[in-house]
C-alpha cells in the first residue's frame, strides 16, 4: 500500500495493489513499482468531504422523469455530474465547477431539471451566487479546491486550504441575470422560493461570509449596467465601448484555447448577444421587484439592451463579393490539408457572415471566420429590428445549409468555426480538424443552434409575427436550414454526449475522435452536451 498526504496535513490519499490468481508479488525498486505476469487488483481511496449527489430521480423533475427509462445513459451521466450544491462541467477532465458551462446547460436542460429546494436549477443557481467576486460582481469561471488550493496559497505563503476562484472570463457574468430571470420570474417555483433562495448568506468564499445571495446579484448586475452604459450613450457606438477581454488575457469566453478567437480582443458573441439578453434579464427582474436600490432598470436596462440589440452587428459584419468568396474558398483548400471538394458551386451570391472577434491577431480588424456563435442570438433575443433580424436569420441559414467550406456543414454536423474565408493563411493554419475549437464539431452548439431556430420560428405563430415570417423566401429558409440541422443532429447521435469531435475525410466526413489526432483529448461526457435530453425538433408549417 502506498499513501501521500497531502498539503493540508490531514487529507490521505491510499493506493492499494494486490496480486490476484497466483500472480508475480509486486517488487519495490527505490520509487518504481514492479509488476510482474497476472492479474492485479487497484484500491484507491481518499478521505477527503464528499458530494451529495442527486439521483436521476432527484435530478429530474417529475414531468420527466421518463427519460431515465428512454435515455438511461444520458440520464446517469446527468446524475453523475449533478450535486447538491452545484453541476460538474464535464468528465473525466473538468470534474468541478465551471460558471459558463453551468449556466448554458441550466439554459437548455432547464425544462427538465428538478425545481425548489435541493433541486438541479437552484443548485446551478446557488454554485454561481455563492462564487461572485464581491470585489466588483465579477461570476467564477472555475474553482480551485483541494490540495491544489492549497499548494496555490502555499505559494503565497499562506497556510489555508480555501478554495480560490478564477476570474478571468467576461462572458460569464451576463449568463447570470439571464437564469435568475428564466427561474424567479418566468416559473412558478422560482417565483415562490425567490425570497428564501435570496436571503441565503453565501458561505462558500470566506470573502462572501454574511454576503445573501441578493446582494451578490446585485453586485454582478451592477457591473453589468456600468460597463455597458457607455456604448449605449448617445454617439457611444464605438468599438472602444465594447466589452474586451481583459488585459493580459487571451480568452474570455467559450472559444478559450490560445487560438479560439484567432487573438481577437473582442469577442462577437459577448457583445451581440449576451449584453443585451443580460439587460432585457435585468429589466425584467427589475420589474418583478428585485434589485430595489435600483428602482430605475426597469426602463433602463431595457433601452441600454435596444442599443446594443441594434447596433452591434454591423461591426463584426463580413461581406464578400461572389467572385471573391469563390477565390478565397480555392485558396483556402490549396492551403489547408482539406482533400474534399471546394463546393464553390454553391456559392451563388455575395457571402456575409460575423467575424469571431475584433481586433484580431497579425492587425485584422475583423477575425474573419465564420462561426456558429450566432446560435446565442437566435437562442437568447427577439430582435424587434425587422430589416436586420430578417438578414440575420438569412445568412444564419445559408451558413448552417452550405457545405463546407463554403458553409459550416458537414456529415458529422456544424463545425464552430470555417477559415475558408480569412484569406491570410494563418486561419487555415490556426482552425484546423485538430483544434479544440477549429473545424470541428460541439455537442452544445448544435443544441442551441435548433433551439434557438426552432424559437424564432415559433415566432411566426405568435401573436406578435416578425416580418421575416411573412417573407417566404426567407422564412422557407430558415425551416429548410432547421430541417436540415435536426438531420444532421440525428446522424450523430452516437457522438452527442461527448464534449468535441472531429473528423477525417474519404469521399466524405468521417467521425473521428478529436484526441485521435491531437493531444488535446475530448471529454467522454459533458454537461452541456447532455442537453439533447431537453431540446428536440418541433414541426413548422410551410
Amino acid at each position: 500500500m502506498l499513501k501521500r498526504t497531502w498539503f493540508d496535513n490531514t487529507t490521505t490519499t491510499w493506493l492499494q495493489f494486490t496480486p490476484l490468481s497466483g500472480s508475480s508479488p509486486i517488487i519495490i525498486d527505490k520509487s518504481t513499482l514492479v509488476f510482474g505476469n497476472g492479474t492485479y487488483q487497484f484500491n484507491a481511496s481518499f478521505n477527503y468531504p464528499q458530494l451529495e449527489q442527486l439521483s436521476p430521480q432527484e435530478v429530474l423533475n417529475n414531468a420527466s422523469l421518463g427519460l431515465i427509462e428512454q435515455s438511461p445513459d444520458q440520464t446517469t451521466s446527468l446524475s453523475f455530474l449533478s450535486y447538491t450544491d452545484k453541476l460538474l462541467a464535464g468528465t473525466w477532465r473538468f470534474l468541478t465547477y465551471f460558471g459558463r458551462d453551468s449556466m448554458i446547460s441550466l439554459l437548455l436542460l432547464q425544462s427538465v431539471l428538478s425545481e425548489g429546494e435541493g433541486g438541479a436549477i437552484e443548485a446551478v443557481i446557488s454554485a454561481v451566487l455563492e462564487r461572485i467576486n464581491r470585489k466588483d460582481g465579477t461570476v467564477c469561471h472555475e474553482e480551485v479546491l483541494g490540495d491544489y488550493a492549497t499548494f496555490l496559497n502555499l505559494q503565497k505563503n499562506i497556510r489555508s486550504t480555501a478554495p480560490l476562484c478564477d476570474y478571468k472570463m467576461v462572458d460569464t457574468d451576463y449568463f447570470l441575470p439571464i437564469v435568475m430571470k428564466n427561474y424567479l420570474v418566468d416559473t412558478n417555483s422560482g417565483q415562490n422560493r425567490a425570497t428564501a433562495l435570496l436571503n441565503t448568506k453565501a458561505s462558500f468564499l470566506a470573502d462572501n461570509a454574511g454576503l445573501t445571495y441578493a446582494e451578490l446579484a446585485q453586485l454582478t448586475a451592477e457591473k453589468i449596467m456600468k460597463t455597458s452604459a457607455p456604448f449605449a450613450a448617445d454617439g457611444g457606438q464605438i468599438k472602444e465601448n465594447f466589452i474586451h477581454l481583459k488585459e493580459g488575457e487571451s480568452v474570455g469566453q467559450w472559444r478559450d484555447s490560445g487560438i479560439g478567437l484567432g487573438g481577437g480582443r473582442i469577442p462577437y458573441d459577448v457583445n451581440t448577444a449576451l449584453v443585451p439578453a443580460a439587460l432585457r434579464a435585468i429589466a425584467a427582474l427589475s420589474r418583478a421587484g428585485f434589485f430595489a436600490d435600483h428602482l430605475d432598470w426597469n426602463e433602463t436596462a431595457d433601452q441600454y439592451a435596444k442599443v446594443w440589440e441594434d447596433e452591434t452587428l454591423r461591426f463584426f459584419e463580413v461581406s464578400i463579393s461572389q467572385a471573391d468568396a469563390v477565390s478565397l474558398v480555392e485558396r483556402y483548400v490549396n492551403q489547408s490539408s482539406f482533400s474534399g471538394p471546394t463546393n464553390v458551386g454553391e456559392i451563388n451570391s455575395d457571402v456575409t457572415f460575423y467575424g469571431l472577434a475584433l481586433d484580431g491577431a497579425k492587425d485584422q480588424s475583423v477575425v474573419r471566420v465564420m462561426n456558429t456563435d450566432d446560435c446565442f442570438r437566435v437562442f437568447l433575443m427577439n430582435s424587434t429590428n425587422q430589416d436586420q433580424l430578417s438578414s440575420f436569420l438569412n445568412q444564419t441559414a445559408d451558413h448552417i445549409l452550405r457545405p463546407f467550406p463554403v458553409g459550416l456543414s458537414s456529415d458529422v454536423g456544424l463545425f464552430v468555426a470555417n477559415p475558408a474565408y480569412g484569406g491570410d493563411p494563418m486561419y487555415a493554419q490556426s482552425f484546423t480538424n485538430r483544434d479544440y475549437h477549429g473545424t470541428v464539431v460541439w455537442g452544445w452548439q448544435l443544441a442551441m443552434m435548433a433551439a434557438g431556430l426552432g424559437r424564432q420560428l415559433a415566432r411566426c405563430i405568435s401573436e406578435s409575427v416578425p416580418d421575416f415570417c411573412k417573407d417566404k423566401v426567407v422564412y422557407d429558409k430558415v425551416l429548410l436550414a432547421y430541417n436540415h440541422l435536426w438531420t444532421l443532429i440525428d446522424n450523430n447521435r452516437a457522438q452527442l454526449s461527448s464534449e468535441v469531435w472531429s473528423w477525417t475525410y474519404d469521399n466524405g466526413f468521417r467521425f473521428e475522435p478529436l484526441g485521435s489526432l491531437t493531444s488535446t483529448e475530448s471529454n467522454i461526457r459533458q454537461l452541456w452536451s447532455l442537453t439533447f435530453l431537453a431540446i428536440h425538433k418541433e414541426e413548422f408549417g410551410n
